[in-house]
């Protein structure tokens, strides 16, 4: 996982603070480092591998006995349990579209529950990325939409995936964000008398 060092929070803090001062959109950014620990996923190849080795092994050998075949599927299966909890193996067990299905409804949720506290009159806007699945989205309400159209949040989510991908998170947040804050403050500049205050990176351990 990326280290979150000082220099790039500070970077971070000062974009967004950057992006305050140019729009009056709520921008929002989510650092989670995984949308699951996906324990149930070890858990159940270990259960069907103890299970089924061991009979596959009795059918075909006729080794072990029956009386020794309980006593395989459960050794078999402790030490699978903690074999594939191992952070490398862990990443075999779990289906990728399944792991960016996780960090997807991750991203919905922060945005519906973060997004109504920040909303403004003029929408809002999130960045989030989880580390651990290499997933990167941005979600905007309707209002910012017809600012950002697809191919500009496609752009901006791929770079920004990229970056994840090559273990630059913090630099890739940071781009966003001031890609996000100069291209809202060309379609939504500022027309609210009042600053806001930026909103502070919410990282998800």
């Amino acid at each position: 996982m990326t280290p979150l060092e000082p220099y790039y929070q500070r970077q971070l803090a000062e974009a967004m603070a950057g992006v305050g001062r140019r729009t009056d959109v709520a921008l929002l950014a989510v650092l989670a480092r995984r949308a699951d620990d996906y324990a149930y996923f070890p858990l159940f190849w270990s259960a069907v591998l103890a299970l089924a080795l061991p009979g596959l092994l009795h059918g075909v050998l006729g080794w072990p006995s029956v009386r020794g075949l309980i006593v395989a599927n459960v050794l078999l299966f402790v030490g699978l349990c903690v074999l594939l909890r191992s952070p490398r193996l862990e990443r075999l067990t779990v289906p990728r579209a399944w792991r960016r299905w996780r960090a997807s409804r991750l991203a919905t949720r922060q945005f519906l529950d973060l997004g109504a506290q920040a909303f403004t009159g003029a929408g809002c806007v999130m960045i989030f990325v989880s580390e651990a699945e290499q997933y990167a989205r941005l979600l905007m309400d309707k209002q910012v939409a017809l600012c950002l159209d697809d191919a500009v949040r496609v752009a901006l989510t791929d770079r920004l995936a990229s970056q994840v991908r090559q273990g630059q998170t913090m630099q890739g947040m940071i781009e966003c964000v001031e890609a996000c804050g100069l291209l809202l403050g060309q379609q939504a500049p500022r027309a609210l008398a009042c600053r806001r205050l930026p909103q502070p990176l919410v990282i998800l351990d």
